[in-house]
């Protein structure tokens, strides 16, 4: 294949596609969770993917799980658990079975927090896809988005 190659060039131009709806629709969230609740795109994800823990085997999640479910190296993951935990919408803790393993909680404040930004989350994502999706080369991608039914 070349360069010029049909199906690279339509392949790259999805990729592309693609990468502008996600930019359009971060930059949105970002906006509103900043300026509605002094939240992040990032720090949102991190408190609601916490939030999902259970007690039980299996219910917590080690920091590089963590860092996978919002798509962040672990340093990364380590200082934005640190910002959260400096602001006490998260607690750190030793697991009890492994001292190695940390685990991470959302507290009362952060659950709080995350409630209060769920339905400005909730609005901007409908906003930028509705906006999105008057572009004819993003209609299909947020059209294949909205029939996405997948479990967290």
């Amino acid at each position: 294949m070349t360069a010029t190659d049909p199906a690279l060039t339509a392949l790259s131009q999805g990729w592309c596609a693609l990468s502008l709806l996600h930019g359009k629709i971060d930059a949105h969230i970002e906006r509103a969770l900043q300026s509605a609740h002094d939240l992040s795109v990032r720090e949102y994800s991190l408190l609601d993917v916490l939030s999902r823990q259970h007690s039980g085997p299996g219910g917590h999640l080690q920091m590089k799980q963590v860092a996978d479910a919002v798509v962040l190296s672990q340093s990364a993951t380590t200082r934005l658990v640190t910002r959260l935990e400096d602001r006490g919408l998260l607690t750190r803790y030793l697991c009890d079975t492994d001292r190695r393993g940390i685990y991470t909680d959302v507290t009362e404040s952060g659950l709080a927090l995350l409630a209060e930004a769920r339905p400005t989350n909730d609005r901007a994502l409908r906003e930028a896809l509705d906006e999105a999706a008057k572009n004819a080369e993003l209609t299909p991608l947020v059209r294949a988005v909205e029939k996405l039914h997948v479990a967290v």
